[in-house]
């Protein structure tokens, strides 16, 4: 059988892909890597991650974004708790809305960021609670 080695990309929809594009770039830090332009029409955006080999695409489609509203897809690894301060720091500066950190089943991780269409987007860490720690 042969192997997986991982995502190739996620693709999110969206209701206004400019929008979108723009908020995951500011956001999350992502940077545009393909533009899919239909009949002179924006309709998706490749995205990824200069960090890292996350990729992520947003497609018009805004039916499906209302009916994910509320729903949490998509949770983007984070080495450790540290890390996962950082980017509540992050967002902090940059005024952007989040439930804030709390103890997962096996980390910790960032609820309530939500993109312009109420999708929600986790920070998870890879990092687990050690025995003893504090969850």
């Amino acid at each position: 059988m042969p192997d997986i080695c991982g995502f190739h990309h996620v693709k999110v929809p969206v209701s206004d892909v400019a929008r979108s594009r723009d908020w995951f770039c500011r956001v999350l830090r992502f940077e545009p890597e393909i533009d899919f332009v239909e009949d002179g029409v924006l309709m998706g955006v490749a995205l990824r991650d200069p960090r890292s080999t996350v990729r992520l695409a947003v497609r018009f489609a805004p039916q499906r974004a209302a009916a994910l509203a509320g729903f949490d897809p998509i949770a983007l690894a984070v080495a450790s708790r540290t890390e996962l301060e950082s980017w509540a720091r992050h967002l902090d500066e940059l005024n952007v809305p989040y439930d804030g950190v709390v103890s997962g089943h096996v980390g910790w991780l960032i609820t309530g960021l939500r993109d312009p269409d109420g999708i929600e987007v986790r920070l998870y860490t890879v990092e687990e609670h050690q025995e003893g720690s504090e969850k």
